[in-house]
């Protein structure tokens, strides 16, 4: 067993602008166990930098999110964010993730790509009426996902607008106060919470009508708090992190402008790409919501005692060559593409089918339309997020 390095080391890592990823972390993973670092609220943690120990520490029963509440959770702002379904344990969050589920299988996000691509192209036709430059954000990326998880949720065309701010402030580590965060949280649970009622009076075919439906067949599988704590993870969920990847591809894509030219001459590279990408690119800007050991175990040599809380340095394991050789280099012929990209184990990224869609479709749009896509100008990268990637990107064709 490794001798384990009680030095405590600040963390994150990385910087908020750009998509760089420190050097810090190929340091870890040269080196035997794991890291013992410090974030700027909460207990000390283990770091786990390297591919299998990340996903060990996912995949593993003998972690614990719900755990979380119990302790002093490891975090980058002073408040603790509302638990909702990644804070639970089986079974209780299998009894969650079983109703939506449901809305998210591959068959079913399937039969969505004939629409998501019409939104793709429209968005692309509105980019050429207004001529370049356009940040393609605001006029792209943003307007996508949004358009698509809130038409799946049902939330009014009116009101979409109104959740950038929400969405902001809730993946916000540390722009807002607490009071500010409480007042923000309160707002977008007071909206969804009358949606609710609206929905519950007038049912559609959505998904949130689907879950209050759930709810009616048997009252005990879901509380009005789970139901509305659900239907805002999906909402902030369901795009920000869409939103956020869309200008990251195209980012690390057109600094390579030979990888961007062969996805428009071979289309049917687009979901190879979309695989990579999701490898690539470090989203977030550092490790988070910490797994608390529920007894002694064993991880990358180490022995993590009960009690003690693990990271998992997705971003660093996506990197990691013992698993992917030339982890560096973005290539779409890579064998293995079982990238961390959408987590592992129980809390894997429900929606990961609904991204991939469309993640792919909006590759296809931009390099199948715009072969000289290019930026016209400096990104403004996001600061103080949970996740890393342009505010604005100006671009030109």
């Amino acid at each position: 067993m490794t001798a384990a390095d009680e030095r405590l080391r600040r963390y994150p890592f990385n910087l908020s602008e750009g998509l760089e990823i420190d050097p810090a972390y190929a340091e870890a993973r040269s080196a035997p166990g794991l890291l013992r670092v410090q974030l700027p609220f909460g207990e000390p943690a283990w770091l786990a930098t390297r591919y299998e120990d990340a996903r060990f520490v996912l995949g593993d029963r003998r972690f614990s999110r719900a755990m979380a509440a119990e302790r002093d959770e490891p975090r980058n702002q002073p408040y603790r964010r509302p638990g909702g379904i990644l804070s639970m344990d089986p079974p209780d969050h299998t009894r969650l993730r079983v109703l939506v589920a449901g809305a998210f299988t591959v068959r079913r996000v399937e039969k969505l790509r004939p629409w998501v691509r019409e939104i793709a192209n429209r968005l692309i036709d509105d980019m050429f009426t207004a001529g370049p430059p356009v940040d393609l954000v605001e006029a792209f990326a943003l307007p996508l996902p949004v358009q698509v998880i809130c038409e799946l949720l049902g939330v009014p065309v009116a009101d979409r607008s109104r959740f950038r701010v929400w969405s902001d402030a809730l993946l916000s580590t540390s722009s807002l106060t607490a009071a500010e965060f409480a007042r923000v949280d309160g707002e977008l649970r007071a909206y969804m919470a009358d949606l609710v009622v609206a929905r519950r009076a007038e049912p559609a075919e959505d998904l949130m009508s689907a879950l209050i439906a759930a709810r009616a067949e048997d009252g005990d599988r879901l509380s009005e708090a789970e139901l509305i704590d659900l239907c805002i993870a999906v909402l902030v969920a369901g795009h920000e992190t869409t939103a956020t990847q869309i200008p990251n591809f195209a980012h690390v894509l057109l600094a390579r402008p030979t990888l961007y030219r062969g996805l428009h001459d071979e289309p049917d590279r687009v979901p190879a790409a979309v695989e990579e990408l999701m490898r690539f690119v470090p989203l977030g800007a550092g490790a988070g919501f910490a797994r608390y050991a529920t007894e002694d175990v064993e991880v990358g040599g180490v022995l993590v005692r009960a009690g003690e809380p693990v990271m998992a340095a997705i971003g660093s394991a996506n990197r990691d060559e013992s698993r992917f050789p030339d982890a560096a280099q973005v290539r779409f012929d890579r064998p293995d593409t079982a990238h961390l990209g959408f987590g592992h184990g129980v809390h894997h990224c429900l929606g990961a089918p609904l991204a991939r869609l469309e993640l792919q479709e909006a590759l296809l749009a931009l390099t199948s339309r715009l072969p000289g896509l290019r930026e016209a100008g400096e990104p403004v990268w996001k600061t103080q997020m949970i996740v890393r990637g342009p505010r604005h990107m100006p671009v030109a064709w």
